[in-house]
């Protein structure tokens, strides 16, 4: 197969690379089944026993739903740094898929809080492996300074929402006809068909992907596996000494993710396996990390906030049928599979004219955060007093807002990484989603759906003025990235 490197780029997949099409596909299998269950998840923690649920304090719940998908994010470190140590990427790909299979499976078929635990901690530790992994995949299908990056990152970002849109529709009939556990166990199911598209098109993947960049020597081996026997033991003795509870969890997370960052940024700009130009990427990676973290502590609270307003403010009823509340986690996806495509195409055809990585960051921090300010009309409409139309164009908004600094984020963290850090700089980009994801959960506990304008005037205030101090900020930091848009 050729090399991404080939004088004749691979356009068999609407001209993209065809192994984008393995990828793509794997990652929608995945994102059906991440998604799916996350569309019912709070509901089942925080739902009556009568009703199915576990009876959790809504609070709580929410909270152990950020801390939850803040791991996921975090765990990203452990996938990306196996991935570069010790496997090569199309491996780690491959058991974290299994694992994240498993995960679901312990959810559908383990009753009470135990499936919770065991399924999240798999869930998050296999999802974590699978992102870092296959968003660095598609990054070899690229030659540097092939302008089809953002594009084909747009695509792969379609393929993600494709999957986060049939999830939850089919997981909460299920949930609302038959009960949670189906719905947990279409999860599984989803995940299976991934793994056998995975298997199909393992072989087309590019030769960079069998490499590991910066192998581990054998002699330090011992000392890791030390390293990480103890790193259980301190987790488990921090549970059971009542350290870490449900609910502080979410605050641990922040603060666990908080300090992997800065090690991360230390460890990487200290490196003497580096250039200076590849120093400078590296520092001009660190104003978007804080712009992404402040995104997605908004944009997560679609899990959180949006899905307890759904529960208590929104008006569902469709011709006097009441549909599932977790069908308002595919309003998003539905846009974000209308969008990718014109974005892809309107970067595409800008080419070098787009506006460049840290413009769009900007835009995209602050566009989410006058989709918070778009709630504050429906303050004070009362109990399912807020129209469905209402959240569809909020919704909107958060998509605009999205394919402006999502996909981005993950190109971006491609384009900037050192040749010796290529996959942890990813992990990088997915931390700060860990850190606004987890915030998300703490956020949440500060959400009263009977005071609801400061929750959502100050929130969305900030996210602005960060986007605005990057805006004004763009020029310098586009200078340390070295060439790089």
């Amino acid at each position: 197969m050729s090399s991404p490197s080939t004088t004749q780029p691979d356009t068999r997949f609407f001209g993209q690379p065809r192994p984008l099409a393995t990828l793509f596909s794997v990652e929608l299998w995945e994102r059906f089944s991440f998604y799916g269950m996350q569309g019912i998840l709070l509901l089942y923690l925080y739902f009556s026993v009568a009703d199915g649920g576990l009876g959790i304090d809504q609070t709580t719940a929410a909270g152990i739903v950020g801390a939850y998908g803040g791991g996921v994010y975090l765990s990203t470190v452990l996938g990306a740094w196996v991935a570069d140590r010790l496997l090569d990427s199309r491996r780690v790909l491959l058991i974290s898929a299994v694992v994240v299979m498993l995960g679901h499976i312990a959810l559908a078929a383990i009753p009470g809080v135990a499936g919770v635990a065991v399924g999240l901690i798999m869930i998050g530790l296999g999802s974590g492996g699978l992102k870092a992994t296959a968003t660095t995949l598609v990054g070899t299908l690229y030659a540097p300074g092939d302008t089809r990056r953002d594009a084909g990152f747009s695509l792969y970002y379609l393929g993600i929402n494709l999957g986060a849109f049939f999830g939850p529709i089919l997981t909460g009939l299920l949930q609302s006809t038959v009960g949670f556990h189906w719905g947990f166990g279409l999860a599984a199911v989803g995940m299976a068909a991934g793994l056998v598209q995975y298997a199909f098109g393992l072989k087309n993947l590019p030769d960079e992907s069998r490499l590991v960049p910066n192998p581990l020597p054998r002699r330090l081996l011992p000392r890791v596996v030390v390293i990480a026997l103890v790193g259980v033991a301190v987790i488990v003795a921090a549970v059971a000494f009542g350290l870490v509870t449900a609910t502080n969890l979410a605050v641990v997370v922040i603060v666990v993710t908080a300090l992997a960052a800065v090690a991360y940024f230390v460890v990487i700009l200290s490196s003497r396996g580096i250039s200076s130009d590849e120093r400078s990427r590296v520092l001009a990676f660190v104003p978007l990390f804080l712009a992404s973290a402040v995104f997605w502590s908004i944009y997560q609270q679609q899990f959180t906030v949006i899905t307890i307003y759904s529960a208590e403010r929104l008006d569902r009823s469709v011709f006097g049928w009441e549909f599932p509340i977790s069908w308002v986690q595919s309003i998003n996806p539905i846009f974000i599979i209308v969008l990718s495509g014109v974005f892809a195409a309107l970067w595409t055809k800008l080419g070098a004219r787009q506006p460049s990585t840290p413009v769009k960051f900007a835009l995209g921090t602050g566009v989410v955060g006058l989709a918070f300010l778009l709630f504050l009309p429906f303050v004070g409409t009362g109990a399912h007093g807020t129209p469905v139309l209402a959240l569809v164009v909020i919704l909107l908004v958060f998509t605009v807002a999205e394919l402006l600094l999502s996909p981005v984020g993950l190109s971006a963290a491609t384009k900037l990484a050192p040749e010796r850090f290529r996959t942890q700089m990813v992990a990088l980009f997915f931390l700060s989603v860990a850190l606004g994801t987890s915030a998300s959960g703490v956020l949440a506990g500060f959400y009263d759906p009977a005071n609801e304008v400061p929750y959502f005037s100050v929130i969305g205030i900030v996210a602005v003025v960060v986007g605005a101090l990057l805006l004004a900020a763009s020029r310098p930091v586009l200078r340390l990235m070295r060439g790089v848009r």
